[in-house]
């Protein structure tokens, strides 16, 4: 497992990241198995949200951490104000979280969306009350767009505060046509220009696009018609062709090469997976650590090298 830092936390951020929007409480001892594994392996950041599974997600890992009392091993994400960034909506959510995770901090913590009806300022001066009472450790942001993002920061180091450090947007090799949810926002060349700036971390949910370099898809048939209505595009499958190729040569899979793709950007990358069988957390794990050439990863993407 290779590990990565995150201003703000204390503890290493494991490069692979359990992904957890499918836990709940009625499976809680298969959960429990698959979180086991992911420690197993080395795992020690887990990705929740207040929104997930209607909350199940954070009381399944709540349970689980008291249990296994794992509290000052692992590094818990999660992440809130999804509808609204007011105060007093927000403050409820955070401490549901707290609540369902059976912890007095957070690791991470995310704003799952922007609220433009507040001010960066407001936004920024709000979320280090939470720094300052060491209920969250370090803030970021998911799915804000790189303007307000640097805004943010800017308005953090020009009045003594502290900033985000870290972005949680969608980063793959396949490049969505359209939003898959309603709000969501992937690593464009604006944003990949702002982390290469700033060498924000950025830790990606979604590095498969949704599974589209998973081999269970096709051009000629569509299985999933979200998947199609995001994914199927001609560079698309191409970026799909060059990956495969690329992986036969290398003894890997695609999906392998893929998520290599995601870890050799020239900025920090960790990766927000979802794999529930040790075999795929090996398999990640592996791709995470896969060195590829900046020859490779501009053949993968534009289909040249870079120059």
């Amino acid at each position: 497992m290779q590990y990565m830092s995150i201003a703000g936390c204390s503890k290493p951020i494991s490069k692979v990241i359990k992904g957890t929007d499918y836990l709940q409480v009625a499976t809680y001892e298969l959960n429990r198995e698959q979180l086991d594994q992911f420690v197993e392996i080395g795992g020690n950041t887990v990705d929740t949200a207040h929104i997930y599974t209607g909350g199940e997600s954070e009381t399944v890992l709540g349970r689980y951490v008291e249990e296994r009392n794992l509290r000052q091993e692992l590094v818990i994400f999660t992440k809130g104000g999804i509808s609204s960034l007011k105060r007093d909506v927000l403050h409820a959510e955070i401490q549901t979280s707290l609540e369902r995770l059976r912890t007095d901090y957070i690791d991470l913590y995310a704003l799952h969306r922007d609220d433009a009806s507040l001010t960066v300022g407001e936004i920024v001066e709000m979320m280090n009350e939470y720094i300052d009472s060491g209920t969250i450790h370090a803030i970021g942001v998911s799915n804000w767009t790189p303007t307000r993002l640097l805004e943010a920061n800017r308005y953090a180091a020009e009045h003594g505060l502290v900033g985000f450090t870290f972005n949680s947007p969608n980063l793959s090799l396949a490049k969505p046509k359209e939003p898959y949810w309603n709000g969501v926002l992937y690593v464009d060349e604006e944003m990949a220009s702002m982390h290469e700036n700033t060498m924000l971390p950025c830790l990606s949910w979604s590095p498969l696009a949704r599974g589209f370099f998973s081999g269970r898809f096709s051009p000629d048939a569509i299985t999933d018609k979200d998947i199609a209505r995001v994914f199927y595009s001609d560079d698309n499958w191409a970026k799909y062709d060059r990956a495969e190729k690329l992986a036969a040569e290398k003894g890997l899979s695609t999906a392998e090469i893929a998520l290599a793709y995601v870890a050799n950007q020239s900025y920090p990358t960790a990766i927000i997976a979802g794999a529930r069988t040790m075999e795929e957390l090996q398999s990640c794990v592996r791709a995470m650590g896969l060195k590829l050439s900046t020859e490779e990863v501009a053949w993968l993407e534009q289909g040249s090298q870079s120059t």
